[in-house]
């Protein structure tokens, strides 16, 4: 272990430092590393750029991140950890992307998975349509409509029209009675005499 003083000198930076400046090593009679952990880490950081530079990819630049923030690499934004969903497995115990990109990558796969088509493909889509659903006419479109039993994807609807069909289980011959009650044609008995009522034909 370190000797009896309080400090160290490093053979790198040849700088005079407290001994919490490097990093452990039993292999050392003293106990600690030659190099204090700034020119370690100075040294990490230029071997790590000359290896991406050699495989032809991209060099990280080192961001600073003040306390109980963290750096996305997805957006490249510094935000609060309030900001980010939880992952016991991590060190810090936070997820490698933040919520906002963890959201829009899962609505992306949610598309590719459920429907097989790229969010510029969905875009496309409801802009052949105009920019509004297909079926009312108004509503900006968001949902993507699609037959249950063929797969086929139809055409994007506003979240009402969507939730209409929903309920309406799909079923041709239910919208049908429900365009026409609502055109006015009644679907409900009619009192001809007290007590006695007339099913419609």
């Amino acid at each position: 272990m370190a000797g009896e003083s309080d400090a160290k000198h490093c053979t790198k930076c040849k700088r005079e430092l407290p001994l919490a400046a490097f990093a452990r090593d039993r292999n050392r009679r003293d106990g600690l590393q030659a190099h204090c952990r700034e020119c370690v880490a100075e040294y990490s950081a230029a071997h790590y750029r000359q290896r991406r530079e050699v495989l032809g990819k991209p060099v990280r630049e080192r961001v600073e991140v003040p306390a109980g923030h963290k750096l996305c690499r997805t957006c490249g934004e510094v935000k609060p950890h309030s900001e980010w969903p939880r992952n016991a497995s991590a060190s810090d115990g936070l997820s490698t992307r933040c919520k906002a990109c963890r959201a829009v990558q899962g609505r992306q796969g949610h598309l590719k998975r459920q429907y097989g088509l790229t969010e510029a493909e969905r875009d496309r889509l409801a802009a052949a349509q105009g920019g509004v659903c297909c079926i009312c006419l108004s509503a900006p479109p968001e949902h993507v409509d699609h037959c249950h039993e063929t797969g086929r994807v139809r055409g994007v609807l506003c979240f009402s029209c969507n939730a209409a069909l929903g309920q309406f289980k799909d079923r041709p011959d239910a919208i049908r009675r429900a365009a026409a009650y609502v055109e006015g044609i009644a679907w409900k008995p009619t009192l001809v005499a007290p007590g006695v009522y007339q099913l419609p034909s």
